[in-house]
């Protein structure tokens, strides 16, 4: 079951946001430009989703207190992997994708990148 969709304003124009089935927050930037801003504005505690090898949405999660990213509820990991796949025009169209997630401090911006792309300082 993939969570309410809902939109909100602030900085960060048009993002949309979600509540997972365990009350957790998940950000999501529906384009290149929303998602370069979430690069810039993402929190510690934010772990990030995108389908290996496909454009698609960036996909944030947001980790309650005290939580990492191997203490997250299966079920939650899930929920964005779906919402991660489904934001994907390639990747929606497979019956399979792979989904890369990572802690946002994992995320390398160049200034040589384009708009929305990131790599990793360490593969995981």
């Amino acid at each position: 079951q993939i969570p309410k969709k809902h939109k909100f304003s602030s900085e960060i124009k048009m993002v949309y946001f979600f509540t997972s089935s365990h009350g957790y927050l998940i950000y999501m930037g529906k384009d290149k430009f929303e998602n370069e801003d979430l690069i810039k504005y993402a929190w510690p505690e934010d772990i990030w989703f995108h389908v290996d090898n496909y454009s698609s949405a960036h996909i944030y999660l947001r980790l309650q207190k005290d939580e990492t990213i191997d203490t997250i509820p299966k079920e939650v990991v899930m929920e964005c992997c779906q919402i991660t796949k489904e934001h994907s025009i390639e990747g929606k169209k497979k019956d399979k994708v792979t989904i890369v997630y990572t802690d946002s401090q994992n995320l390398l911006k160049t200034g040589d990148m384009d708009v929305g792309q990131v790599s990793f300082k360490s593969e995981k």
